[in-house]
Protein backbone atom coordinates (compact mmCIF):
# COMPACT_ATOMS: atom_id res chain seq x y z
CA UNK A 1 0.00 0.00 0.00
CA UNK A 2 1.39 3.34 -0.90
CA UNK A 3 2.53 5.67 2.12
CA UNK A 4 0.22 8.64 2.59
CA UNK A 5 2.05 11.64 2.70
CA UNK A 6 0.21 14.50 2.74
CA UNK A 7 1.96 18.03 1.33
CA UNK A 8 3.20 20.29 3.79
CA UNK A 9 5.31 23.24 4.19
CA UNK A 10 7.53 24.54 7.18
CA UNK A 11 6.95 22.16 10.49
CA UNK A 12 5.56 19.01 9.32
CA UNK A 13 3.84 16.83 11.92
CA UNK A 14 2.96 13.66 9.54
CA UNK A 15 7.05 14.26 8.79
CA UNK A 16 7.98 13.82 12.43
CA UNK A 17 5.14 10.44 12.88
CA UNK A 18 6.69 8.82 9.65
CA UNK A 19 10.77 9.87 11.50
CA UNK A 20 9.55 8.14 14.19
CA UNK A 21 8.29 4.94 12.64
CA UNK A 22 5.44 4.27 14.96
CA UNK A 23 4.65 0.82 13.90
CA UNK A 24 7.96 -0.52 15.72
CA UNK A 25 7.44 1.60 18.29
CA UNK A 26 4.68 -0.84 18.97
CA UNK A 27 6.83 -4.23 19.02
CA UNK A 28 8.77 -2.07 21.51
CA UNK A 29 6.42 -1.91 24.04
CA UNK A 30 5.68 -5.85 23.73
CA UNK A 31 8.97 -6.16 24.75
CA UNK A 32 8.41 -4.34 27.89
CA UNK A 33 5.07 -6.28 28.49
CA UNK A 34 6.63 -9.68 28.02
CA UNK A 35 9.06 -8.69 30.59
CA UNK A 36 6.86 -7.56 32.71
CA UNK A 37 5.17 -10.98 32.70
CA UNK A 38 8.13 -12.90 33.75
CA UNK A 39 8.75 -10.59 36.57
CA UNK A 40 5.13 -12.24 37.39
CA UNK A 41 3.17 -8.87 36.97
CA UNK A 42 4.27 -7.59 40.24
CA UNK A 43 5.05 -3.73 41.16
CA UNK A 44 2.47 -2.53 39.07
CA UNK A 45 2.87 0.82 39.40
CA UNK A 46 6.73 0.09 37.60
CA UNK A 47 4.98 -0.83 34.64
CA UNK A 48 3.46 2.43 33.30
CA UNK A 49 6.80 4.25 33.21
CA UNK A 50 8.56 1.06 31.60
CA UNK A 51 5.92 1.65 29.14
CA UNK A 52 7.09 5.20 28.51
CA UNK A 53 10.66 4.88 28.56
CA UNK A 54 10.59 1.56 25.99
CA UNK A 55 8.33 4.14 23.42
CA UNK A 56 10.71 7.23 23.89
CA UNK A 57 14.31 5.09 23.81
CA UNK A 58 13.30 3.11 20.51
CA UNK A 59 11.47 6.05 18.78
CA UNK A 60 14.95 8.39 20.11
CA UNK A 61 16.89 5.69 18.12
CA UNK A 62 15.31 5.53 15.08
CA UNK A 63 14.98 9.38 14.62
CA UNK A 64 18.91 9.09 15.35
CA UNK A 65 19.14 6.41 13.02
CA UNK A 66 17.83 9.05 10.01
CA UNK A 67 19.57 11.60 11.54
CA UNK A 68 23.32 9.85 11.33
CA UNK A 69 22.34 8.27 7.74
CA UNK A 70 21.06 11.50 6.16
CA UNK A 71 24.03 11.18 3.67
CA UNK A 72 23.68 8.22 2.88
CA UNK A 73 19.71 8.62 2.62
CA UNK A 74 19.60 11.45 -0.12
CA UNK A 75 21.60 8.98 -2.75
CA UNK A 76 19.54 5.37 -1.58
CA UNK A 77 16.44 6.68 0.47
CA UNK A 78 15.96 10.10 -0.84
CA UNK A 79 12.04 9.59 0.30
CA UNK A 80 12.70 9.53 3.67
CA UNK A 81 11.56 12.90 6.15
CA UNK A 82 15.02 14.33 6.02
CA UNK A 83 16.66 14.12 2.98
CA UNK A 84 13.33 15.27 1.24
CA UNK A 85 13.24 18.10 2.95
CA UNK A 86 10.65 17.90 5.56
CA UNK A 87 12.37 17.43 8.89
CA UNK A 88 15.39 19.33 8.99
CA UNK A 89 18.72 17.55 10.55
CA UNK A 90 19.12 19.48 13.48
CA UNK A 91 15.08 19.27 14.13
CA UNK A 92 15.82 15.40 14.00
CA UNK A 93 19.02 15.59 16.28
CA UNK A 94 17.18 17.53 18.86
CA UNK A 95 14.26 15.16 18.65
CA UNK A 96 16.26 11.96 19.59
CA UNK A 97 18.58 13.25 22.12
CA UNK A 98 15.37 14.70 24.06
CA UNK A 99 13.82 11.26 23.61
CA UNK A 100 16.65 9.16 24.59
CA UNK A 101 16.73 11.15 27.91
CA UNK A 102 13.23 10.79 28.77
CA UNK A 103 13.52 7.46 28.57
CA UNK A 104 16.02 7.12 31.02
CA UNK A 105 14.35 9.34 33.46
CA UNK A 106 11.28 7.94 33.19
CA UNK A 107 12.72 4.04 33.72
CA UNK A 108 14.64 5.40 37.12
CA UNK A 109 10.82 6.57 38.22
CA UNK A 110 10.13 2.38 37.80
CA UNK A 111 13.43 1.13 39.52
CA UNK A 112 16.83 1.48 40.30
CA UNK A 113 17.50 -1.07 37.78
CA UNK A 114 15.38 -0.42 35.16
CA UNK A 115 17.06 3.10 35.21
CA UNK A 116 20.66 1.79 34.48
CA UNK A 117 19.29 -0.88 31.77
CA UNK A 118 17.66 2.37 30.34
CA UNK A 119 20.65 4.35 30.58
CA UNK A 120 22.66 1.32 28.97
CA UNK A 121 20.02 0.90 26.01
CA UNK A 122 20.42 4.55 25.48
CA UNK A 123 24.10 4.21 25.09
CA UNK A 124 23.90 0.96 22.91
CA UNK A 125 21.65 2.73 20.44
CA UNK A 126 23.79 5.87 20.25
CA UNK A 127 26.93 3.45 19.57
CA UNK A 128 25.03 1.80 16.70
CA UNK A 129 23.29 4.73 14.96
CA UNK A 130 26.73 6.38 15.04
CA UNK A 131 29.04 3.85 14.46
CA UNK A 132 28.00 0.51 14.44
CA UNK A 133 25.85 -0.17 11.82
CA UNK A 134 28.51 0.43 9.44
CA UNK A 135 29.87 -2.67 10.97
CA UNK A 136 29.44 -5.85 9.26
CA UNK A 137 29.18 -8.20 12.50
CA UNK A 138 29.19 -5.26 15.02
CA UNK A 139 25.99 -3.92 13.83
CA UNK A 140 23.59 -7.39 14.24
CA UNK A 141 25.25 -7.57 17.90
CA UNK A 142 24.90 -4.36 19.10
CA UNK A 143 21.21 -4.11 17.67
CA UNK A 144 19.95 -7.44 18.88
CA UNK A 145 21.70 -6.15 22.63
CA UNK A 146 19.50 -3.25 22.07
CA UNK A 147 16.33 -5.64 21.99
CA UNK A 148 17.69 -7.96 24.66
CA UNK A 149 17.80 -5.18 27.26
CA UNK A 150 14.24 -3.83 26.19
CA UNK A 151 12.66 -7.21 27.55
CA UNK A 152 15.26 -6.95 30.28
CA UNK A 153 13.64 -3.33 30.91
CA UNK A 154 10.37 -5.37 31.72
CA UNK A 155 11.62 -7.64 33.99
CA UNK A 156 13.58 -5.10 35.98
CA UNK A 157 10.14 -3.88 37.54
CA UNK A 158 10.79 -6.95 40.25
CA UNK A 159 15.13 -6.82 39.91
CA UNK A 160 14.79 -10.40 41.34
CA UNK A 161 13.21 -11.80 38.83
CA UNK A 162 15.89 -10.13 36.12
CA UNK A 163 18.16 -11.77 38.67
CA UNK A 164 16.55 -15.42 38.23
CA UNK A 165 15.41 -15.22 34.53
CA UNK A 166 17.87 -12.90 32.25
CA UNK A 167 18.87 -15.80 29.84
CA UNK A 168 15.71 -15.35 28.21
CA UNK A 169 16.99 -12.10 26.75
CA UNK A 170 19.14 -14.36 24.65
CA UNK A 171 16.40 -14.98 22.60
CA UNK A 172 15.73 -11.19 21.52
CA UNK A 173 19.06 -10.94 21.14
CA UNK A 174 19.43 -14.06 18.55
CA UNK A 175 16.38 -12.77 16.95
CA UNK A 176 16.70 -9.77 16.30
CA UNK A 177 20.79 -10.34 15.32
CA UNK A 178 19.35 -12.76 12.04
CA UNK A 179 16.85 -9.75 11.09
CA UNK A 180 19.07 -7.12 11.19
CA UNK A 181 21.91 -9.21 9.82
CA UNK A 182 19.90 -9.60 6.37
CA UNK A 183 18.60 -6.29 6.31
CA UNK A 184 21.91 -5.07 5.04
CA UNK A 185 21.59 -6.47 2.09
CA UNK A 186 17.77 -4.60 1.79
CA UNK A 187 19.12 -2.04 -0.97
CA UNK A 188 21.46 -3.76 -2.71
CA UNK A 189 20.93 -7.54 -2.01
CA UNK A 190 22.49 -9.87 -0.03
CA UNK A 191 24.02 -13.00 0.21
CA UNK A 192 23.17 -16.28 1.03
CA UNK A 193 25.45 -16.76 3.61
CA UNK A 194 24.17 -14.32 5.88
CA UNK A 195 20.71 -15.51 4.48
CA UNK A 196 21.45 -18.77 5.68
CA UNK A 197 22.52 -17.58 8.95
CA UNK A 198 19.22 -15.92 9.85
CA UNK A 199 17.36 -18.94 8.68
CA UNK A 200 19.30 -21.15 11.27
CA UNK A 201 19.06 -18.36 14.24
CA UNK A 202 15.51 -17.97 13.76
CA UNK A 203 15.23 -21.86 13.82
CA UNK A 204 17.11 -21.55 16.76
CA UNK A 205 15.14 -19.30 18.88
CA UNK A 206 11.70 -21.34 18.05
CA UNK A 207 13.67 -24.38 19.49
CA UNK A 208 14.07 -22.22 22.34
CA UNK A 209 10.87 -21.09 22.76
CA UNK A 210 9.53 -24.36 22.70
CA UNK A 211 11.81 -26.03 25.20
CA UNK A 212 10.63 -22.26 27.54
CA UNK A 213 6.71 -22.93 26.50
CA UNK A 214 7.12 -26.63 27.48
CA UNK A 215 9.44 -26.66 30.78
CA UNK A 216 8.36 -29.16 33.34
CA UNK A 217 5.94 -26.57 35.86
CA UNK A 218 5.13 -24.05 33.11
CA UNK A 219 3.75 -26.23 30.08
CA UNK A 220 1.55 -23.49 28.49
CA UNK A 221 0.02 -24.77 25.21
CA UNK A 222 -0.96 -21.59 23.98
CA UNK A 223 2.96 -20.37 24.26
CA UNK A 224 3.60 -23.13 22.15
CA UNK A 225 1.11 -22.37 19.63
CA UNK A 226 2.36 -19.09 19.90
CA UNK A 227 5.54 -20.43 18.69
CA UNK A 228 4.43 -22.35 15.82
CA UNK A 229 2.46 -19.30 14.29
CA UNK A 230 5.78 -17.35 14.66
CA UNK A 231 7.57 -20.11 12.71
CA UNK A 232 4.89 -20.34 9.88
CA UNK A 233 4.83 -16.61 9.67
CA UNK A 234 8.91 -16.03 9.45
CA UNK A 235 10.36 -19.70 7.83
CA UNK A 236 8.67 -18.98 4.24
CA UNK A 237 10.37 -15.48 3.68
CA UNK A 238 13.21 -15.76 4.83
CA UNK A 239 13.59 -19.34 3.51
CA UNK A 240 12.99 -17.54 0.11
CA UNK A 241 15.55 -15.13 0.44
CA UNK A 242 18.05 -17.97 1.17
CA UNK A 243 17.05 -19.01 -2.73
CA UNK A 244 17.08 -15.41 -3.99
CA UNK A 245 18.29 -12.85 -1.78
CA UNK A 246 17.34 -10.22 -4.05
CA UNK A 247 15.92 -6.52 -2.48
CA UNK A 248 12.52 -6.86 -2.56
CA UNK A 249 12.54 -10.32 -1.24
CA UNK A 250 14.61 -9.27 1.42
CA UNK A 251 12.69 -6.55 2.63
CA UNK A 252 9.73 -8.37 3.17
CA UNK A 253 11.58 -10.77 5.27
CA UNK A 254 12.80 -7.93 6.97
CA UNK A 255 9.76 -6.52 7.38
CA UNK A 256 7.94 -9.49 8.77
CA UNK A 257 10.86 -9.99 11.44
CA UNK A 258 10.53 -6.98 12.37
CA UNK A 259 6.37 -6.94 13.19
CA UNK A 260 6.67 -10.87 14.00
CA UNK A 261 8.61 -10.20 17.22
CA UNK A 262 5.14 -9.50 18.73
CA UNK A 263 4.68 -13.33 18.82
CA UNK A 264 8.18 -13.84 20.35
CA UNK A 265 6.85 -11.40 23.01
CA UNK A 266 3.47 -13.30 23.20
CA UNK A 267 4.66 -16.47 23.68
CA UNK A 268 6.59 -15.58 26.32
CA UNK A 269 3.78 -13.83 27.73
CA UNK A 270 1.46 -16.66 27.81
CA UNK A 271 4.37 -18.78 29.48
CA UNK A 272 4.81 -16.65 32.23
CA UNK A 273 1.69 -14.97 32.79
CA UNK A 274 -1.19 -17.14 30.89
CA UNK A 275 -3.00 -16.68 28.02
CA UNK A 276 -5.23 -13.93 28.83
CA UNK A 277 -2.20 -11.81 29.55
CA UNK A 278 -0.75 -12.45 26.24
CA UNK A 279 -3.78 -10.83 24.22
CA UNK A 280 -2.45 -7.49 25.28
CA UNK A 281 0.40 -8.44 24.57
CA UNK A 282 -0.68 -9.37 20.81
CA UNK A 283 -2.98 -6.38 21.11
CA UNK A 284 0.03 -4.20 19.74
CA UNK A 285 0.69 -6.56 17.13
CA UNK A 286 -2.66 -5.33 15.60
CA UNK A 287 -1.82 -1.56 16.39
CA UNK A 288 1.68 -2.73 14.70
CA UNK A 289 0.34 -3.82 11.73
CA UNK A 290 -2.31 -0.80 10.78
CA UNK A 291 0.37 1.32 11.91
CA UNK A 292 2.83 -0.39 9.04
CA UNK A 293 0.25 0.48 6.47
CA UNK A 294 0.83 4.50 7.30
CA UNK A 295 4.56 4.09 7.80
CA UNK A 296 7.70 2.70 6.73
CA UNK A 297 8.70 -0.36 8.79
CA UNK A 298 12.56 0.14 7.43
Amino acid sequence: MPQLKPESQGFSVWGYLELLRPANVATAAADVLAGYAVAGLGNPRALPWLLVSTTCLYGGGVVLNDFFDRELDRVERPERPIPSGRISPGGAARLGAVLLVVGVLTARQATRVAGVIAAVTAVCVLLYDAWGKRQAIFAPVNMGLCRALNLSLGMAAVPAALVAEWPLALVPFVYISAVTALSRGEVHGGRRGVALFALISLIVVLIALLMVALSPGRRSAVGAALVLVLGWRVLPPFWTVCRAPEPGRIRHAVKTGVLSLVLVDASIAATYAGALYSLIVLATALAAGWLARLFAVT
